[in-house]
């Protein structure tokens, strides 16, 4: 194997790695959100907060460190925050 090729299966590796660990936390923020939905529910109060959402966007945002900007993670976070209410549906109607 050329040195070059070993690099780029360590980097691909450490990536792989990097994924997984992002994907399990991804996974705990699901969970938590799903608990959060419940806890909401039972009290009464409403699923959607656009004023939790812009401060979540704006603290991400501002963390943002080279190589990323703050335009990306707003756009990924935006995904994720997205998605939060369909993962909610899909996990409390099964109950």
């Amino acid at each position: 194997m050329s040195d070059t090729s070993s690099q780029l299966a360590e980097l691909r590796i450490a990536i792989d790695e990097i994924d997984s660990e992002i994907l399990r936390l991804f996974t705990e923020r699901a969970r938590l959100v799903v608990r959060v939905g419940e806890v909401k529910k039972l009290a009464g109060i409403g699923v959607y907060d656009p004023e939790r959402e812009r401060r979540i966007l704006e603290r991400l945002a501002d963390l943002a460190v080279d190589p990323i900007d703050a335009d990306t993670i707003r756009r990924v976070f935006e995904r994720i925050i997205d998605e939060s209410p369909r993962i909610e549906q899909r996990l409390t109607s099964r109950g």
